[in-house]
C-alpha cells in the first residue's frame, strides 16, 4: 500500500529517521518490512483518524462547527472529557488548531489546518460508504447522508 505514488505519506517521529548515509533518499518515503507488505505510515494514519469519535469530530469540524459546544451538539453521546482529549490529540497531530480569544468569558475556537482539510475527501468517502452499506441495526441512515428519497448525497461535506 505504501508504494502507491498517488498516496501521501504521513511522517511520524517513531518512523525511520533520515541518516547522513541516506543521501538521495526521501526521508518520509514509505517504510516497508522485508516483504513489503506492511506500511507503518498507513498504519499510523489509520490509528490517528480511526480512534473512537475522531471521525465524528472531524466531520463536525468539516461541516463548520468551531466551538466546543457546537461539536458536542452535533455529536450526541460524546462526553466533554473525551472530546477534549481527542481535540488535544488532533492538535498534537497538526490536524486541528485551537485559537483562544481573550474575552470574558474566554472564547476558544477550533479549526482545521491544511492537513485537517485534506481529510475532507476521506471523511466524505466514509460518509458515502456508511449511507450505502450501513446496517439498519445501527439506527438507520443519517439524515444528512441521504436525500429525501433515501439516495446517498454527493460525497462532499464542505463547498470547494
Amino acid at each position: 500500500m505504501c508504494n502507491n505514488d498517488h498516496m501521501d505519506t504521513i511522517p511520524h517521529p517513531r518512523l525511520r529517521q533520515p541518516r547522513n548515509d541516506d543521501a538521495g533518499h526521501d526521508p518520509v518515503a514509505p517504510v516497508h518490512d522485508a516483504s513489503g507488505a506492511f506500511c507503518p505510515v498507513y498504519s499510523r494514519a489509520i490509528e490517528v483518524i480511526g480512534r473512537r469519535w475522531t471521525g465524528a469530530i472531524l466531520r463536525a469540524l468539516l461541516s463548520g462547527a468551531t466551538r466546543f459546544t457546537d461539536i458536542t451538539a452535533v455529536v450526541p453521546g460524546l462526553s466533554d472529557r473525551l472530546l477534549s482529549e481527542r481535540l488535544k490529540e488532533l492538535e498534537a497531530e497538526g490536524i486541528v488548531t485551537r485559537v483562544v480569544t481573550p474575552s470574558h468569558p474566554v472564547r476558544v475556537e477550533y479549526g482545521l489546518t491544511a492537513k485537517g482539510h485534506a481529510l475532507n475527501e476521506v471523511i466524505s468517502a466514509v460518509s458515502t460508504w456508511a449511507s450505502t452499506w450501513g446496517e439498519a441495526s445501527a439506527g438507520g441512515p443519517c439524515h444528512d447522508l441521504v436525500d429525501t428519497e433515501g439516495s446517498p448525497r454527493p460525497a462532499s461535506l464542505v463547498p470547494r
